[in-house]
């Protein structure tokens, strides 16, 4: 089976390891984003997919700056494969694009399709405070997130759960799903279900501002919002005047003190009144420092409140 792959970060090497692993599969090309600047130094990096295959042999590995380009177009269709795999490439793509391999695209989403379209379905499934969260495997079409899916798993989303952990776990279970499919699925055994779109959520790209803790939330609200923007773009508060990240916490009952925002000591560690309950801080995070419990960081300040 003639496969391309599509993908640029560290999770996307997850699948492609696993589809390399079968012999069934040939993977005649990688596709990923060009080299970037990075780190403090701005030194060009290969994409992790590019390092992954590599290592793998794989023999082509394209890195085009976009697929709008019909040279680039030509020479993925001179490919001819059977399938293609796609797992967070970084653009969507165009018909054209769609149309080369003869049975379509694959896809990983970490979400239970049609909930949580979007480029962060981890994310928006803890802010929902959903009691499950889950994995599909789905065929790619012109709408994002909307196409058939093939195979799903479900689990309980845990209170302590964290988007970044959960998000890698659950594309460990999406490459399994993906290499028990993906052979049925050409050879026309399996036949993939369409979505209810009447049932779809979304989620947008997330900003770096939406971390920012409004403590007249609720504190439950905002212990979801900790562990939903972990490890990106994190949760924050102003602390007389600098950042102050808010890395863990527990949603504790609310102390005596009314306003919101306001640092009250207790046996336990302090506890920031917020709109419903208090947030018992466990663990911060000081502008330019590093993460720190949060009741060392209590006793080198008598800061009051949070702005």
């Amino acid at each position: 089976m003639r496969v391309i792959y599509l993908g640029t970060p560290q999770l996307a090497t997850i699948p492609l390891r696993a589809l390399a692993a079968m012999p069934s599969i040939d993977i005649v090309a990688v596709i990923t984003q060009p080299d970037r600047p990075s780190g403090r130094g701005r030194v060009l990096t290969a994409p992790p997919v590019k390092v992954c295959a590599k290592e793998l042999g794989i023999p082509i590995i394209l890195q085009p700056e976009t697929l709008k380009d019909d040279a680039v177009v030509a020479q993925i269709a001179a490919l001819q494969p059977d399938v293609g795999v796609v797992a967070a490439y970084g653009e969507i793509l165009r018909k054209n694009v769609l149309a080369i391999p003869s049975h379509g695209y694959l896809n990983i989403h970490p979400s239970l399709l049609p909930l949580h379209r979007g480029p962060a379905p981890v994310t928006s499934a803890i802010l929902a405070g959903d009691g499950e969260v889950g994995v599909s495997v789905m065929q790619l079409g012109s709408k994002m997130d909307a196409g058939p899916i093939l195979r799903q798993h479900r689990q309980p989303l845990l209170p302590t759960d964290r988007a970044g952990v959960l998000t890698e776990a659950l594309f460990h279970i999406g490459a399994r799903l993906l290499t028990e499919v993906i052979e049925s699925y050409v050879a026309g055994s399996l036949i993939p279900t369409p979505q209810d779109d009447a049932l779809a959520s979304y989620i947008g790209l997330l900003s770096r501002d939406v971390g920012v803790i409004d403590w007249t939330s609720s504190a439950t609200t905002i212990d979801r919002m900790i562990r939903a923007y972990d490890p990106w773009p994190g949760t924050s508060t102003s602390a007389a005047g600098t950042n102050l990240r808010i890395m863990a916490g527990d949603v504790c009952a609310a102390p005596a003190a009314t306003t919101p925002g306001t640092i009250v000591d207790t046996a336990q560690g302090p506890v920031v009144v917020c709109g419903e309950g208090g947030l018992l801080l466990t663990q911060v995070q000081p502008a330019g420092g590093k993460a720190m419990d949060a009741r060392d960081w209590r006793r080198g300040t008598n800061l009051e409140r949070f702005g």
